[in-house]
């Protein structure tokens, strides 16, 4: 078993449906929030940025369910930026 530190933090996208702006960032330890509308002017909002391990992943999960929104997609990124081929 290695130490988290020994490893980069890996990046996640989270994108839900409803509205956050970026006051919220900090109550998402520093994700960074942006805010898009889609068809029929339904916001959507995307936080991104890396996650120190599981359990903070499943605590950001949880504090967007008690906001009340509705999660449309969480993945994984690669560095570059894409999303990461778990399939390996």
């Amino acid at each position: 078993m290695t130490a988290t530190g020994d490893h980069p933090r890996p990046t996640y996208e989270i994108q839900v449906q409803g509205e956050l702006d970026a006051g919220w960032q900090q109550w998402f330890n520093g994700l960074a929030i942006t805010l898009t509308y889609g068809a029929e002017r339904m916001p959507t909002t995307t936080l991104v940025g890396p996650v120190v391990d599981q359990a903070a992943l499943r605590g950001l999960l949880c504090r967007l369910w008690d906001l009340n929104l509705t999660l449309i997609s969480v993945r994984r990124l690669a560095a570059d930026g894409k999303e990461e081929n778990t399939n390996d």
